[in-house]
């Protein structure tokens, strides 16, 4: 059975991408919040908040007739407790690559799913190593155009893979939306595997096989 739509409460392409590769229908409403960081919050609580009031934002302005599902997520690159957030201009993006040039770094990415039966949401955390660059690199990389909407200032998924040494976690967490997560989340509104394949599915005839 096809899952019915959901809405999907963000701008990134990337996370709508990722959607699309389970099969899941949605339609994008994209919600207007303050994001700023409040006092002594970590990253992780920081994450989970947005990602909640996102979805709960989209799910407020609906009609009670249109009311579906709504899904948000809000990733994250950290340095320890400080926050790297999307680069203000080039020189704030090539700095933000130095200051992440040959260390780990953590990237965090909270999902959050608001639907008629209350709120659930998961955390991702995934550690990234970069290898040194120098200047004249994240100043190419800068003017790829490819960083600018980016947290932290770089895309796993695109040239920034040059860069990237090590990935301990989820490597759809770093690009936006953690799909182990995220399939978890819509389990419970009725998404499937399944889904993905027009095959029927013959249990019985696998049980009792071993790798």
């Amino acid at each position: 059975m096809t899952m019915q739509p959901i809405y999907l409460a963000s701008a990134s392409p990337r996370r709508s991408a990722l959607l699309r590769q389970i099969f899941v229908p949605h339609q994008i409403l994209i919600p207007d919040i303050d994001e700023s960081r409040l006092p002594g919050e970590t990253p992780a609580e920081y994450v989970v908040r947005l990602a909640c009031a996102k979805a709960q934002r989209v799910w407020d302005r609906l009609n009670p007739e249109e009311r579906r599902p709504v899904l948000a997520a809000d990733t994250t690159v950290a340095l320890e407790d400080e926050i790297f957030g999307k680069p203000h201009d080039r020189a704030d993006g090539v700095a933000m690559l130095q200051q992440l040039s040959g260390r780990t770094h953590q990237v965090y990415t909270a999902v959050a799913v608001f639907h008629a039966g209350g709120l659930q949401h998961a955390l991702s955390v995934s550690e990234v190593t970069m290898r040194t660059l120098s200047v004249a690199e994240c100043l190419a990389y800068w003017n790829s155009g490819e960083p600018q909407d980016k947290a932290g200032g770089y895309a796993v998924q695109g040239l920034a893979a040059t860069f990237i040494t090590q990935l301990r976690g989820s490597y759809s967490g770093v690009m936006g939306l953690p799909l182990a997560e995220t399939s978890q989340l819509l389990s419970l509104l009725g998404w499937s595997l399944r889904q993905a394949s027009d095959e029927p599915i013959d249990e019985e005839a696998y049980k009792g096989e071993s790798a």
